[in-house]
């Protein structure tokens, strides 16, 4: 049985991969700006630096992975997008915010992937 850690990183793993699959550049994993928060991968799809939240699932009892990015989950994301473009001097980037949510309980993995989830930075 997986833990709450485990079964993120695998989620994350299966996200990276897909991304990847698309053809999306990886850039980072695991992005933390201070005691702001994290955002789980930063990607490159063309132009644009994409800020994708993973949510993994092991089973529907609390939801949809999706259901789990809030308002604040999204205000933390937007800060910490904000410090990862301040830091690295990206003043003049397109961005954009997707959402990946993993159902664990199908196998292979189902995966769906939102575009454009925050629409104000």
């Amino acid at each position: 049985m997986q833990n709450t850690i485990e079964k993120g990183n695998n989620g994350e793993k299966i996200a990276e991969k897909y991304l990847q699959d698309l053809g999306y550049q990886i850039l980072k994993r695991k992005f933390h700006f201070g005691k702001v928060g994290e955002i789980d991968l930063i990607a490159k799809d063309g132009d644009v630096i994409v800020f994708v939240e993973v949510k993994a699932r092991k089973s529907a009892e609390f939801g949809s992975g999706l259901e789990a990015i809030t308002s604040t989950k999204q205000k933390h994301l937007i800060n910490v997008a904000r410090g990862f473009l301040y830091v690295n001097a990206l003043n003049d980037a397109f961005t954009r915010f997707d959402a990946i949510s993993i159902n664990l309980t199908k196998s292979p993995p189902e995966i769906e992937h939102l575009k454009n989830i925050i629409t104000i930075m």
